[in-house]
């Protein structure tokens, strides 16, 4: 996995609110909270790995990291809403429906991880942790307005099945 924050988190950071809170989910060692810290966000990176949190804290300080078992533990974030929640190579279809109520209004949600069809290249290869054809789609359907969704095979950062979604509570301004 590459420490280059994603090109589509990249592309459609912008629309975030300028200075908003945005969560960084399953942050790993923070390739995207360190790139949304430098562009002056407020970030909270959440992952359950209290090592990769402790080298995020180390690099930028302002961040505030939170260690949680997103799979079997309570949402930590009840009551809490984000301008911005980026999420990358990972996937746990019961988490969804709470990361679009944690939107504000205007809150974009960047999401990028793998779908079927990804097993030909390597890990993740269970259905589990695969996305399915339009999946994305149907789950922001009728709750955020989509403006951007890709999915199929990529060839960088390493060859891939991946689906992309760029989406907003309420109406999109433009993609950059």
């Amino acid at each position: 996995m590459s420490d280059a924050p994603s090109a589509w988190i990249r592309r459609f950071l912008p629309m975030v609110a300028a200075g908003g809170t945005v969560l960084d989910l399953a942050c790993g060692r923070g390739r995207h909270a360190l790139l949304l810290a430098e562009r002056g966000h407020r970030v909270v990176a959440v992952d359950r790995d209290a090592a990769a949190l402790a080298e995020i804290a180390a690099k930028a300080p302002d961040v505030e990291s939170v260690q949680a078992d997103l799979e079997s533990g309570p949402w930590p974030f009840a009551g809490r809403r984000f301008a911005g929640i980026v999420v990358t190579n990972y996937l746990h279809r019961p988490l969804l429906p709470r990361l679009i109520d944690s939107l504000t209004e205007g809150g974009v949600l960047l999401y990028e991880t793998f779908m079927v069809g990804n097993a030909r290249f390597g890990k993740p290869s269970s259905p589990e942790f695969l996305l399915h054809r339009d999946e994305l789609l149907n789950v922001v359907r009728g709750k955020l307005s989509v403006a951007a969704f890709e999915q199929g095979e990529v060839v960088t950062p390493r060859p891939a099945v991946v689906q992309r979604l760029c989406a907003v509570r309420g109406e999109p301004a433009l993609p950059p």
